[in-house]
């Protein structure tokens, strides 16, 4: 076994057999490092912008309660500015029944 790898160090194609497999395992430490190190800096990132997400999509929860009460009110308003209308011509159907009597 030990004269295998001796013989293939010697010759040139085992050189460069030797020297592929060795970049093959830098580029892998490599790729394998600066995954780590992306990972390591953008969890905490990923996790307070998740963070955010959900206390956002809260307040959007809120804001979407508070609207239909405002709906709410603003019905009630409509139909109290329709009856003050109402209010509004018959008091001056009254106006103008009175100034009619006083005329006569």
């Amino acid at each position: 076994m030990t004269q295998i790898l001796i013989q293939q160090a010697q010759s040139v194609a085992g050189n460069v057999a030797i020297i592929v497999l060795l970049l093959l395992v830098a580029a892998l430490i490599g790729y394998l490092t600066a995954w780590y190190y992306s990972k390591s800096i953008h969890t905490p990132i990923i996790k307070g912008l998740e963070n955010e997400r959900e206390g956002l999509k809260k307040n959007v929860a809120d804001l979407k309660s508070d609207n239909k009460k405002l709906e709410g009110k603003i019905a009630k308003l409509t139909e109290n500015i329709a009856s003050l209308e109402k209010q509004i011509e018959e008091r001056e159907k009254e106006i103008k029944h009175s100034k009619k009597h006083v005329k006569e």
